[in-house]
């Protein structure tokens, strides 16, 4: 049997990622915990949140974003200003933010035309 610990990392693929790069750390405010490759040849860049690993894939034949694959969930401490920021940064929607009754989200593109889910829970 299979026993799982943790997730290692979710990977995104990317077409271009010095533009990528410029989303996930200018837009997003990640910090890169790895990063090795070349234009042209594969890449990959590592962002270390909170105990898991977001990463970007570049150069993998057949690999492409898609906005129809899986999304992360991005949990931040203002969902309000998180919203805002996107904006100002002409981030676009895919679905507008909105509540459940757990929490609030909602799902942008980035700059590949991957989704990722901008998340805040409700207070217990």
């Amino acid at each position: 049997m299979l026993k799982a610990t943790e997730i290692a990392f979710t990977c995104y693929p990317v077409v271009d990622m010095d533009r990528a790069r410029k989303f996930y750390e200018g837009v997003l405010g990640l910090k890169s915990t790895v990063s090795y490759g070349t234009a042209g040849g594969m890449q990959w860049t590592e962002y270390d949140l909170a105990g898991g690993t977001i990463a970007l894939g570049c150069g993998a034949p057949d690999w492409r974003p898609r906005e129809d694959g899986a999304a992360f969930a991005l949990e931040v401490e203002d969902f309000d200003q998180a919203i805002a920021h996107l904006r100002a940064n002409h981030v676009k929607f895919k679905i507008e933010p909105m509540p459940t009754p757990v929490c609030q989200m909602a799902f942008i593109y980035d700059s590949e035309g991957n989704l990722i889910c901008i998340h805040k829970r409700k207070a217990k």
